[in-house]
C-alpha cells in the first residue's frame, strides 16, 4: 500500500501540498490529476526518492521495484533494441555476471546464473523488446539502428518501451501520450491494460484515463482528494459538488439552456447516423456537465462565421507530397459548408500532408485544387507555435491581426477584453511570450484564430501541450461551431465529441472510413498483430435495402421526425413547470413528483424514438450507395 500522511511538499518557496492524507491499494490503477504546477511531477520525484516530504510521511514497501519514463535520452551509438533492454536493470547485471562467470570458468556460478535467468524471462527478452518498440511504430529496419539517430519525439518513444520493459511494482507514468499519435496511444493502453502491478498515470487525454484507471487523485487546494471510477466517474461527482454552489447557479441554467438550444439545433439536422448518435451523446453529457464548465478556469467560443460559402474547396485528381516526393496521390474530395470529418491514419501516413494541402500552404503537385473565393480558413499546427514571435506580447499579436489596411482597428481595451477571455488577463497580455509555456502558446494560438471568424478549421494536434480544462474548453467550442471542421488529433474524446464522419489516410490514398473509432481501433490493433498482410479499413456491414422498400423508411423517417418534434415540445412545456419555482413550495410534492416522473417517460421515449430515426436513416443511407 502507498500511503500519504500529513504530507506537506513544497518546490522552491512554493508550497505544493500541505497536510495531505491519501492511501492507494496493491494493484490500483490511478490517475493524478491537476492543474498545471499543482505537484504531480513533484509527487511522482517523491515516490522515485528524488525529493524528501517537508513534512509528514509517504510510505510504500521498500521492496517494490519503480518503474519510470527518462525525460532525458543519451545519443548513444548503441542499438534501439538493446536500449530498450536495458531496461531490465536485473537481466542486464545477470548477464554481465554471467560473462565474468563464463570468463572465469567458473562453471557453478554460470549454472546457476542460467538459472536466474531463465527465472527472468532472458531468452524472450530481444521478442519482447521488439513488440514493444513495433507497437510504439518504430519500422522493423529501425529497431538496429543507434538512438543517436532518432529525433527527440522518437527518443522518448524509445525512453517510454524502456520503463514498459521493466519488470516493476509500481509503474509511474507522466504523460505518455504527449509524443504519441492515435494508433501507438492505443497499443499502449492495450498494453498498460495488461500490467499486474500499480499503476499510477499523469494524463491530459481523458479517454486514456477512462480506459485505464479505475481510482482518481486529484490535487486541488494542496490536498490529495482520492475518488472512484475513472476520469469521467470523477468529473461527473466534481459536476454535481460544484451544482451545490449557490452562487454558481444562474449562471449553470444558462450555460444548461446555450447547450440545449444547440443540441436541438443539432438534432433536427443529423444526416450521419453512428457519428450523430454519438455527438448527441457526448453534447447532452456537456449539458449535464454544464456547471463543471462554468467554474472551469476559463471557457470560449467560436464566434458565427460571416458567410458561408458552399462548396468550400474542390479537389479533383490531386496529387500531394514535397518536391519530387508524392505523399498522396489521386485526391478527389469536395468539402462542403458544415461538415465535420476526423481524419485518420497512422503516423507517417500524410494527415498532415493533406491538411496543409486543403489550407492553400502546400501546392498540389498534380490535379486541380479549386478554393471558393468566400473561403476563410483558420489552421492551427504545432509548427505555427515556433511561428509566434517571442518578442511580442499576446496583446500585440492581437493588434497585428486586428488591425485593417488603414490601421483602424479595435480599442485597445476591447483586444485586452478578448484575451482575458483566453485567460491572458492583466499583465499576461502585455508581457512577451518567451517564457510561455507550450500549452499557453497554444491558447494564444487558438485566440488569434478565433478572432479571424473563420468557417474552416483545419485543427493539426490541437491538444498538445493543453491541459485536461483547456481540452475540455476547447472541445465545447468546437462541438458548438457552426462552420466546417477537419480535425487531427490523438485525443479520441475531442474526436468523438466534435466530428459526425471520418476520413482514412492509408497507402498513399484518401478515402471515406466507414466505421467510428472503436472501428478503427480494432483495425490498428489486429494491423499490429500482424493478422493480416495488407489490411484493409473496415467498412460497416450494413443491411441492403430491398428494392421498394425505401418509400418505406421514407414514410417511416417522416413519421419519427412528427413524434420526436411532439415529444420535444412536451419536454420543452415540462421543463417550463420544472422552471416555476412554485412548483417547489407544494408541501405534497404532488406537481413536482408528476413533473418529474414526466420528464423521466418523455426521455425515454426521445432516446427510443431517436435511435429508430438513426437506424433507419442508416438504412436509407446504405440505400442510397448502393444504388
Amino acid at each position: 500500500m502507498i500511503r500519504f500522511s500529513n504530507l506537506s511538499l513544497a518546490r522552491g518557496a512554493k508550497l505544493l501540498l500541505e497536510g495531505a492524507d491519501a492511501s492507494l491499494n496493491p494493484g490500483d490503477r490511478i490517475g493524478l490529476i491537476g492543474a498545471n504546477g499543482s505537484g504531480k511531477s513533484s509527487l511522482f520525484a517523491l515516490l522515485r526518492g528524488e525529493l524528501h516530504a517537508d513534512k509528514g510521511d509517504a510510505d510504500f514497501p521498500p521492496n517494490w521495484r519503480i518503474a519510470h519514463v527518462a525525460q532525458e535520452t543519451p545519443a548513444l551509438e548503441r542499438a534501439a533494441v538493446d536500449y530498450v533492454i536495458d531496461g531490465d536493470v536485473n537481466l542486464r547485471a545477470l548477464q554481465e555476471k554471467l560473462l565474468h562467470a563464463v570468463q572465469a570458468n567458473n562453471g557453478n556460478l554460470i549454472g546457476e546464473l542460467h538459472a536466474h535467468l531463465a527465472d527472468a524471462d532472458a531468452y524472450t527478452a530481444r521478442p519482447r523488446a521488439e513488440q514493444l518498440l513495433i507497437g510504439l511504430g518504430f519500422s522493423i529496419s529501425e529497431l538496429s539502428d543507434p538512438v543517436a539517430g532518432f529525433s527527440g519525439g522518437w527518443r522518448m518513444r524509445l525512453n517510454l518501451a524502456q520503463a514498459l520493459m521493466c519488470p516493476s511494482d509500481l509503474l509511474l507514468l507522466d504523460e505518455p501520450t504527449n509524443h504519441l499519435d492515435l494508433d501507438a496511444i492505443l497499443w499502449v493502453e492495450d498494453w498498460l491494460k495488461r500490467y499486474a502491478g500499480t499503476l499510477i498515470v499523469i494524463s491530459h487525454d481523458r479517454d486514456f484515463l477512462d480506459g485505464l484507471v479505475s481510482t482518481i487523485l486529484h490535487i486541488d487546494q494542496r490536498k490529495l482528494r482520492r475518488y472512484a471510477g475513472n476520469y469521467s466517474a470523477f468529473e461527473a461527482q466534481r459536476a454535481q459538488a460544484v451544482v451545490l454552489a449557490e452562487s454558481q447557479r444562474a449562471r449553470q441554467e444558462r450555460e444548461r439552456a446555450h447547450l440545449q438550444s444547440f443540441i436541438d439545433r443539432f438534432r433536427a439536422k443529423a444526416t450521419k447516423a453512428r457519428q450523430a448518435q454519438s455527438r448527441m451523446k457526448m453534447l447532452a453529457r456537456m449539458e449535464d456537465l454544464a456547471p463543471l464548465h462554468v467554474a472551469a478556469p476559463f471557457s470560449f467560443e467560436f464566434r458565427e462565421p460571416l458567410r458561408a460559402p458552399n462548396p468550400l474547396l474542390v479537389l479533383e485528381g490531386v496529387a500531394a507530397g514535397y518536391g519530387a516526393r508524392t505523399v498522396l496521390s489521386g485526391i478527389d474530395f469536395s468539402l462542403q459548408s458544415g461538415e465535420r470529418y476526423g481524419l485518420l491514419g497512422i503516423n507517417g501516413a500524410g494527415k498532415s500532408t493533406f491538411i496543409k494541402t486543403i489550407a492553400g500552404t502546400l501546392a498540389p503537385l498534380a490535379g486541380t485544387a479549386t478554393f471558393n473565393k468566400g473561403l476563410a480558413v483558420g489552421y492551427f499546427a504545432q509548427h505555427q507555435l515556433e511561428m509566434l514571435d517571442d518578442a511580442a506580447s499576446p496583446l500585440l499579436h492581437l493588434q497585428r491581426l486586428a488591425q485593417g489596411p488603414e490601421k483602424n482597428g479595435p480599442r485597445e481595451q476591447e483586444l485586452r477584453n478578448y484575451l482575458g477571455m483566453f485567460n491572458f488577463p492583466g499583465d499576461m497580455a502585455l508581457g512577451t511570450i518567451a517564457a510561455f509555456s507550450g500549452g499557453e502558446k497554444a491558447r494564444l494560438a487558438l485566440a488569434l484564430i478565433v478572432w479571424q471568424r473563420p468557417n474552416l478549421l483545419l485543427l493539426d494536434e490541437p491538444t498538445n501541450h493543453l491541459d485536461l480544462e483547456t481540452r475540455e474548453a476547447l472541445t465545447v467550442a468546437l462541438a458548438q461551431f457552426e462552420g466546417t471542421l477537419v480535425l487531427v488529433s490523438h485525443d479520441r474524446h475531442l474526436l468523438r465529441a466534435t466530428t459526425e464522419q471520418f476520413l482514412i489516410v492509408a497507402d498513399g490514398r484518401l478515402r471515406p472510413f466507414d466505421g467510428d473509432l472503436d472501428d478503427y481501433r480494432e483495425w490498428l490493433l489486429k494491423t499490429k498483430a500482424g493478422r493480416t498482410k495488407e489490411p484493409a479499413p473496415p467498412r460497416k456491414a450494413l443491411k441492403e435495402v430491398p428494392q421498394g422498400a425505401r418509400r418505406n423508411l421514407l414514410s417511416r423517417l417522416e413519421r419519427l421526425e412528427e413524434l420526436i418534434a411532439r415529444a420535444s415540445a412536451r419536454k420543452t412545456e415540462v421543463e417550463a413547470r420544472l422552471a416555476d419555482p412554485a412548483i417547489y413550495q407544494d408541501p405534497a410534492r404532488t406537481a413536482l413528483d408528476a413533473a418529474l416522473a414526466d420528464r423521466a417517460y418523455i426521455d425515454r421515449d426521445l432516446e427510443q424514438l431517436e435511435s429508430e430515426w438513426l437506424e433507419k436513416q442508416s438504412a436509407l443511407d446504405a440505400d442510397r450507395r448502393s444504388g
